[in-house]
């Protein structure tokens, strides 16, 4: 039976250079993106032994969830969810002195309430044996950068659900993730004007995402990058 994956903000980025490796690894994965042309784009191109399954919405909008949650019903269950999709807030980033709050409003709602619904309306489909949960947290939500107040808090906010919630389901393994800068779309935004290009690909992330995926790490916080697959 084909493992079940579930990735938000699939489109771009390192929730697609995710879903490629597990594609190529013979999962089913479904993704997601606000942008329907750039989703089938990025669908277009997944191949390997398992198989893609867009489903275009916001991850904050709760009809769209409800579509997600559908196609794992019809798959018959979930092997694995990321939480990766995530909103910036405003380019460049404000002091929280002027930070903007019907924005941060949006930068909650976005990366903290959004993945706590979906984990609440998918928990009943991971599997009672093996189930993992990732959420893609940020070097912002333990530092206190100037000017990254919002998505930092954000983050932060994330990452003690993920301990509650490891704490109240010690059955299944929860890990709240930092993958490093990257050379993405969203880094890039964050220093508008700036080379990037000495930063990583996200594809440099993906082998400690896989290692978690397997689900023999205890529950915690890892860096992406600092995990040695097969240790």
């Amino acid at each position: 039976m084909m493992r079940v994956a579930v990735v938000t903000g699939g489109s771009r980025g390192l929730g697609l250079a995710l879903t490629r490796a597990l594609v190529a690894r013979g999962w089913q994965v479904i993704i997601d993106a606000r942008s329907p042309a750039e989703l089938e784009s990025a669908a277009v191109g997944l191949t390997g032994e398992g198989r893609v399954i867009p489903v275009a919405g916001d991850v904050a909008d709760p009809a769209h969830r409800q579509m997600l949650v559908a196609e794992v019903v019809a798959l018959g269950g979930l092997d694995l969810l990321v939480n990766n999709a995530s909103f910036l807030g405003p380019s460049p980033q404000p002091a929280l002195r002027v930070y903007p709050l019907e924005v941060l409003r949006r930068v909650l709602e976005v990366n903290t309430v959004a993945p706590l619904a979906l984990i609440q309306q998918l928990l009943a489909h991971l599997r009672p044996v093996g189930g993992v949960i990732i959420n893609i947290s940020s070097d912002a939500a333990v530092e206190a950068y100037p000017g990254w107040g919002g998505y930092g808090s954000s983050k932060a906010a994330l990452e003690q659900l993920s301990r509650v919630l490891a704490a109240e389901h010690p059955d299944l393994r929860v890990y709240w993730v930092d993958p490093g800068d990257m050379n993405t779309t969203m880094h890039q935004e964050a220093y508008p004007g700036e080379d990037i290009s000495d930063r990583p690909l996200p594809d440099e992330s993906v082998p400690g995402l896989l290692e978690l995926a397997a689900g023999h790490r205890p529950s915690g916080r890892y860096r992406a990058r600092a995990i040695e697959p097969g240790s």
